[in-house]
């Protein structure tokens, strides 16, 4: 994938260490998760002037989150979201944590809905990684593209989907021009909180070209 397609949650496998972004030494925790191969995620901020590309780091612990950026050229591979969501009928019924479980149940419905989705979050680094980053209390993070706004049929469909799961599920929507939580969205529709490359902003439509 060239990178001026990466997107918001598509994991990065790259060659080198990345830099933070506060031009300081990366955390010990970050150094060894690099060292384990770990993956880093593209994260919402602008490109750098020499084509670097923003994202973000993860370790095992909750609170181990690292902004950094890495060189365009030493991306060596991509995984986005929705090539996960390919993988998740290879998940056991038994799976060792809910976020796992729920995912599995989720997959089908999502599918049936047509739009292109994925996991990202714990649940999304795990399945590509292998590294243990999930935890029995931890959420499942989702992400739908959605260029469109839904039509109140699909809409509901989706609340329902997501109204009865065995773990808590934040599901972000991808417009193209941003993302937004569902959950924002629902309970407030007439100013959604729109994250995007520069910053979030308080809009009408997150779905407009210039929301």
């Amino acid at each position: 994938m060239t990178p001026s397609l990466l997107r918001a949650h598509d994991l990065l496998w790259v060659s080198e260490t990345p830099t933070a972004t506060d031009g300081a030494p990366l955390p010990d925790w970050a150094i060894t998760a690099c060292r384990q191969g770990a993956p880093v995620v593209v994260r919402r901020a602008p490109r750098g002037s020499n084509g670097s590309i923003p994202v973000g780091l993860r370790g095992g612990a909750r609170h181990e989150r690292c902004a950094a950026t890495v060189p365009a050229n030493a991306i060596m591979r991509t995984l986005t979201p929705e090539a996960l969501a390919t993988t998740t009928g290879s998940i056991a019924h038994d799976a060792p944590f809910a976020a796992l479980r729920t995912l599995r149940v989720l997959a089908p419905e999502l599918n049936a809905l047509g739009w292109a989705w994925g996991p990202t979050g714990g649940a999304g680094f795990a399945l590509a990684s292998g590294l243990p980053v999930l935890h029995a209390g931890s959420d499942l993070d989702l992400v739908v593209r959605m260029p469109q706004p839904p039509s109140i049929a699909q809409r509901d469909l989706l609340v329902h989907l997501l109204s009865e799961t065995e773990c808590r599920v934040d599901l972000q929507i991808d417009t193209g021009h941003g993302g937004f939580a569902l959950r924002d969205w629902l309970a407030s529709p007439r100013q959604t909180l729109l994250k995007t490359d520069h910053g979030p902003r308080l809009v009408a439509d997150p779905w407009s070209e210039n929301p």
